[in-house]
């Protein structure tokens, strides 16, 4: 029991104090695998983290993408690799780690960011796109997290990274199938913090990362809520800016904005009936009204 309080209490102090006051680990030479790092997020993290240093190495199915955000890295003199890889493809994504292994080396920190969004209602979703969210926003965590995590756990050090989502933590209209990957990244992440835990591989750390819609066009036209400025469309610096500073401090779960804390808490205290209200309370029913998204469906 007091270890138990021992931890809610650091907990506490960590989510009021700024994260320049918390102590941070050096990511110096740390080799890096970001997916989906041909735009979006992916991209501005790579160049984040190149910038602190770190050697990285970038997986996207959008080669010419993937190739601008390593001319970005190589402009500061960046040490960067790029990797064509479609994430919904199991074998691909285990022949493409072996050669990451034999070129580059073991990986460090692996960020699964890729995500696809099909950005329909449940019963006009095409078989087909249900089956490539599922690919890409979940079952690739899998594959890549079993390709590097065994020489992590081998040196007991490293740092596994899921971009998931709001959606992973509470329904959305227009979004089952997103919701869906997105809960199942969400409960794969919690899932293997446990397992590392109980092995005893305290120098591998976990952080899944649960945004609000961020504009980064993957979203384009989804619609402000009623109250933007307790659930505002995200801009992308800030989220990466939040995302490092999350790895570097071992943060095991980053909600953003902080609004999606207190709602997360509420959903588990409330009947569904009455979640519903807030669903509309809020206007989160209809934020998908206007979906458009960027052409690739792809982030």
């Amino acid at each position: 029991m007091l270890l138990t309080l021992y931890y809610i209490l650091v907990g506490i102090i960590k989510a009021i104090l700024p994260a320049k006051l918390l102590p941070k680990k050096s990511v110096t030479k740390e080799k890096v695998l970001i997916t989906g790092a041909g735009s979006g997020i992916g991209r501005a993290l790579a160049i984040h983290l190149a910038k602190l240093d770190c050697e990285l190495i970038l997986w996207d199915i959008n080669e010419k993408g993937n190739e601008e955000t390593a001319e970005k890295i190589k402009k500061f003199d960046g040490v960067v690799h790029t990797y064509t890889v479609d994430l919904s493809r199991k074998d691909e994504i285990y022949s493409t780690a072996d050669k990451v292994k034999r070129e580059v080396g073991d990986v460090n920190i692996l960020v699964n960011n890729a995500g696809v969004v099909t950005g329909k209602r449940y019963l006009q979703s095409p078989d087909g796109l249900i089956e490539k969210s599922m690919s890409v926003n979940v079952m690739a965590h899998f594959w890549t997290t079993k390709a590097f995590l065994p020489s992590m756990l081998e040196k007991n050090h490293g740092h596994i990274v899921s971009i998931a989502s709001s959606a992973g933590l509470v329904g959305v209209n227009g979004l089952a199938d997103y919701c869906a990957s997105k809960f199942a990244a969400v409960g794969f992440m919690e899932s293997l913090s446990v397992e590392i835990a109980t092995a005893g591989k305290e120098g591998v750390h976990t952080t899944v990362v649960c945004p609000y819609a961020i504009n980064t066009g993957m979203f384009d036209g989804f619609k402000d809520c009623r109250f933007p400025s307790i659930l505002p469309i995200l801009e992308t610096e800030y989220v990466v800016e939040k995302i490092v500073d999350a790895i570097l401090t071992n943060q095991e779960a980053l909600y953003l904005p902080r609004a999606v804390y207190l709602l997360t808490a509420m959903k588990g205290l409330m009947p569904v009936k009455a979640g519903l209200l807030l669903h509309k309370f809020f206007g989160t029913t209809s934020v998908m009204d206007e979906f458009r998204g960027r052409p690739t469906k792809s982030d």
